[in-house]
């Protein structure tokens, strides 16, 4: 838009007009140089000279607070017009290339046609000469005035175009805090559905654990020690299941052992139908973990890669770092998940038997919020049977639990 104003302005004003950045080079192209300045900025070493003149009445504009007048190197006469926005000062329009009418003159005129020695001067080159003489005239007055001109106009179009990329960055914030709240609305509403879920199960804790140690004894006194493991795993599930912290966060370990606690519990069901392996190193079992991710990934094993075989099923749990995060791996060996449905699965749209599986989607979504979008859940399946599902999670080895 600037380029289009300064050609049409030069036009129709006759006279040469370049925008330039404060060290005097141009961002726009020239409009209606006259030939003689084209061949004097076509020679590197009187190019710069330019700039620097440029440079200067921009700057002293700049301090006068105005337009100023000066004389370029070459001895033409040009004005500078300063472009300022929000106290910065970005550039100046130039006007010029002429020569003022006889007996006109201007009492602030800057001349810097001595700033450079005179060493390989233009005027050396015969060919310059009658360029130089092709030169026009103008009054300082409609000099003036063309570029105060369009130096108002450069100055109104930078404002809106400022004012415009404000405009949108606020609109594309409003948008991020709209997504971000319609997310924490989302969780909340998934943390209120599990905390729901989990006080139907607590219709008397005490008693529960009463009766369930009242039988892991009877079991240890009957010699029966199967069901004795069995009764304490299941009591140390519904521990964990039940438990009242205040923290939303665990140790990896004390997830990981919840989770064998089940799979144990599933393979006294299931029989030799499975079988599961946990390798996690010692220096990651502190790792902070949220609260009941691990097992709902379990479960998906179990219902869609386990549960339809009649043996050979396999869950590994696998764990490590890759030096920013923690990765713990959830992998099977059924027969995959087909690349539409994974999305689904994560945005909680899949069906199963008429109801919405949301059990991925609301861990993916806890992970987002706690950790970032950097730590969402990934899904990867070749879909082809005996390959299996991984799932994969990330957790960062440094985390302040207590922003939450």
């Amino acid at each position: 838009m600037l380029q289009k104003v300064q050609d049409n302005f030069s036009a129709a004003v006759g006279v040469a007009m370049v925008i330039v950045d404060p060290q005097g080079e141009p961002v726009t192209n020239p409009s209606s140089f006259s030939r003689f300045c084209q061949t004097i900025r076509s020679h590197p070493a009187w190019r710069e000279r330019c700039y620097h003149c440029d440079a200067v009445g921009g700057r002293t504009a700049l301090s006068n607070g105005g337009p100023s007048i000066y004389k370029c190197h070459a001895g033409l006469v040009d004005f500078a017009a300063p472009i300022t926005m929000c106290g910065e000062y970005l550039g100046a329009v130039i006007c010029g290339q002429v020569n003022l009418t006889d007996g006109d003159t201007a009492a602030d005129l800057v001349d810097m046609s001595g700033l450079f020695p005179t060493e390989r001067s233009w005027r050396e080159e015969a060919d310059l000469l009658p360029l130089y003489d092709e030169t026009g005239e103008i009054t300082y007055e409609r000099l003036r005035s063309a570029a105060s001109s369009l130096c108002y106009i450069a100055s109104y179009i930078v404002e809106e175009s400022y004012a415009n990329s404000v405009t949108q960055e606020l609109y594309a914030k409003n948008l991020r805090l709209m997504e971000e709240s319609k997310r924490r609305a989302e969780l909340e509403r998934s943390l209120r559905e599990a905390e729901l879920q989990a006080l139907s199960y607590q219709v008397n804790p005490h008693f529960l654990f009463n009766v369930l140690n009242t039988i892991g004894r009877l079991a240890l006194i009957e010699g029966a020690e199967e069901t004795e493991t069995t009764v304490h795993a299941f009591a140390d599930m519904m521990r964990y299941v039940l438990k009242k912290s205040g923290s939303q966060f665990v140790p990896l370990a004390t997830e990981l052992e919840h989770v064998q606690n089940y799979l144990y519990l599933l393979r006294l069901r299931l029989g030799d139908r499975f079988n599961f392996h946990v390798d996690v190193p010692d220096e990651l079992s502190m790792t902070t973990c949220p609260f009941m991710v691990l097992q709902p990934i379990v479960e998906n094993c179990i219902n869609y890669a386990i549960e339809p075989r009649e043996s050979g099923g396999l869950v590994d749990i696998l764990a490590y770092q890759d030096g920013r995060d923690v990765i713990v791996d959830i992998v099977d060996n059924g027969d995959g998940i087909p690349a539409g449905r994974k999305q689904a699965v994560l945005a909680g749209a899949a069906d199963r038997d008429g109801r919405k599986s949301i059990g991925l989607y609301n861990v993916d979504s806890r992970l987002r919020h706690y950790f970032g979008d950097d730590h969402h859940l990934e899904i990867v399946s070749p879909y082809r049977g005996g390959r299996g599902t991984l799932v994969r999670l990330r957790l960062p080895i440094d985390f302040d639990e207590a922003a939450f």
